[in-house]
C-alpha cells in the first residue's frame, strides 16, 4: 500500500452508502420494489446497482428512460416508502468503520461526508448510528449537483478551508471517484460496495482497499 499524499492529510470525506453503510442490498431491493409498485419497468439487480451514489432524479432518468413527471413523482414516494417503512434488509456499518473515524479523529484530520443521499436522509443515518459526533461536515444530493459533479466536494472545501491537494475521498463507486478526479483530489477506492478493483482502478485511486481499517495504512 502506498501513501496516499506526500504532505499531511487534512481531511479525509466519505460516501455514505456501500462506503460507511452496507445499504446497497436495501436500495436495490427498495428501488425494485418501488418500480413495481409504480408500474415501471423494474430493473435488474446490477442496474439499480449502478446508481448507487448519483442523485435519485438522474438515477431515475438513467434506469426509467422518458420517466414522466407524475411517475417520477411515485417513484420518489414509493422508494422511500420501500426504504424506510418496509423494507426490512439490514443495513450494518462496515467493520471498524467507528474505530477508523475516532483514530482519524484523534489525528487531528477533520472528516466529512459527500452523498446521493437527502439531508433528511444523512440526518436519520447519523440519528441512528451515532456518527455524527466525528464529521465536521456534509453535502447530500439536495445541496449540490449529483455525483460524478464535483460541486459537493468544492463546497466541502471551501467551508473547511482546506485544498483539494490535502483531502481524500474515499468511496466505493465511480460516481465517487470521478467527482475527486474531477478537482485533481487525491482518492481510496473502497471494494466493498458497489464497484470492485476493475472499474475503481481505471480512476487512478491512491490506493484500492477491501476493508474499512486499511484505510489507515494509506493516509
Amino acid at each position: 500500500m502506498q501513501t496516499v499524499v506526500a504532505d499531511k492529510v487534512a481531511l479525509v470525506i466519505f460516501d455514505w452508502d456501500g462506503t460507511v453503510m452496507d445499504s446497497v442490498g436495501r436500495i436495490v431491493s427498495s428501488l425494485r420494489s418501488a418500480a413495481r409498485i409504480s408500474e415501471l419497468a423494474v430493473p435488474t439487480e446490477f442496474a439499480a446497482k449502478q446508481i448507487i451514489g448519483l442523485s435519485l432524479d438522474p438515477a431515475f432518468d438513467i434506469l426509467f428512460p422518458g420517466i414522466t413527471d407524475g411517475q417520477r413523482q411515485l417513484m420518489f414516494q414509493h422508494y422511500r416508502e420501500q426504504y424506510m417503512l418496509h423494507d426490512t434488509t439490514p443495513t450494518p456499518l462496515f467493520a471498524g468503520v467507528e474505530q477508523v473515524l475516532g483514530q482519524l479523529k484523534d489525528s487531528n484530520i477533520k472528516l466529512a461526508v459527500a452523498t446521493g443521499k437527502q439531508r433528511r436522509g444523512l440526518a436519520r443515518m447519523f440519528a441512528e448510528t451515532g456518527l455524527e459526533k466525528y464529521f465536521d461536515t456534509s453535502r447530500c444530493a439536495d445541496e449540490a449537483q449529483s455525483k460524478p459533479h464535483p460541486q459537493m466536494l468544492q463546497q466541502i472545501l471551501t467551508e473547511l478551508d482546506i485544498p483539494a491537494e490535502q483531502a481524500v475521498m474515499v468511496g466505493d463507486t465511480s460516481h465517487d471517484m470521478k467527482m475527486a478526479q474531477a478537482i485533481a483530489m487525491p482518492r481510496v477506492g473502497v471494494t466493498h460496495g458497489v464497484h470492485g478493483r476493475d472499474v475503481l482502478s481505471q480512476f487512478a485511486p491512491k490506493a484500492i482497499i477491501d476493508t474499512m481499517p486499511e484505510l489507515l495504512q494509506v493516509i
